[in-house]
């Protein structure tokens, strides 16, 4: 149970390095900023689609005006021409225009406020976006100012994974090299003991020493030679001053 409870520690310690890594907060800030700029173009949208309804009915209303004064005349004119039934008709059709006009008045005003309800909320919606745009950026700008910071910091004191992977690389290099020469000076010692022979060698192992022998009598008897030779002068030089 220690090494799986101490297993899932390290698990869930990378797991949590790596999501570090991939939770960047500019880019978090710039989602925020366009979801608030999304935002922003509906409240924009609706102040627009108000105002086309307010111009609709706007122009609904003209023609019932038109229609009213139409319907006032042709009271009038039936009137005139004795024509009561067509009078009445007339008026009867011009109060219920009437009531439509002031139907229509209402709905007009009702949109007015709601454009200035929804222009005003676009004002201040409009003023906090930009003011959070301009702390965005001051907020990116210090970050990666810091990031780089940090990164210089790691490099310099090698506390970086890529620093230590290169620490770890070096060490590793240096104990292999290491290793190298003490096998190669363990091998010379051998071969120097005769325990491993020399392949390149011409013979074999007395033959190699034999030649070792011949060549160290050969030495010496060249060096007395040489001190015969060295001393006898020396010895004439002798027997002519007696």
């Amino acid at each position: 149970m220690g090494i799986l409870s101490r297993m899932t520690t390290i698990i869930k310690s990378k797991i949590s390095r790596l999501l570090d890594r991939a939770e960047d907060p500019r880019e978090t800030l710039d989602y925020s900023y366009e979801k608030q700029l999304e935002l922003l173009r509906q409240v924009k949208r609706g102040v627009v689609e108000v105002v086309s309804s307010k111009a609709r009915l706007q122009l609904q209303m003209a023609k019932v005006q038109e229609s009213i004064s139409k319907l006032d005349n042709q009271a009038r004119q039936s009137l005139a021409a004795g024509r009561d039934d067509l009078a009445k008709m007339a008026l009867e059709r011009k109060q219920v225009a009437l009531s439509q006009l002031s139907g229509l008045d209402a709905q007009i005003a009702g949109l007015e406020k709601e454009q200035q309800r929804l222009t005003e909320a676009e004002q201040r919606l409009s003023a906090k976006v930009e003011t959070f745009r301009t702390q965005k950026e001051v907020i990116k700008a210090q970050y990666t100012a810091a990031e780089a910071q940090v990164r210089i910091g790691e490099a310099l004191s090698g506390i970086s994974e890529e620093m230590t992977d290169v620490g770890v690389a070096i060490e590793r290099a240096e104990q292999r090299t290491e290793s190298m020469k003490a096998r190669a000076t363990a091998i010379d010692q051998l071969v120097n003991s005769g325990v491993l022979e020399d392949v390149t060698a011409k013979g074999d192992l007395i033959d190699r020493e034999l030649a070792k022998i011949t060549s160290s009598q050969n030495v010496q008897k060249e060096l007395e030679t040489m001190k015969r030779e060295l001393a006898a002068p020396e010895t004439k030089q002798l027997e002519a001053g007696r």
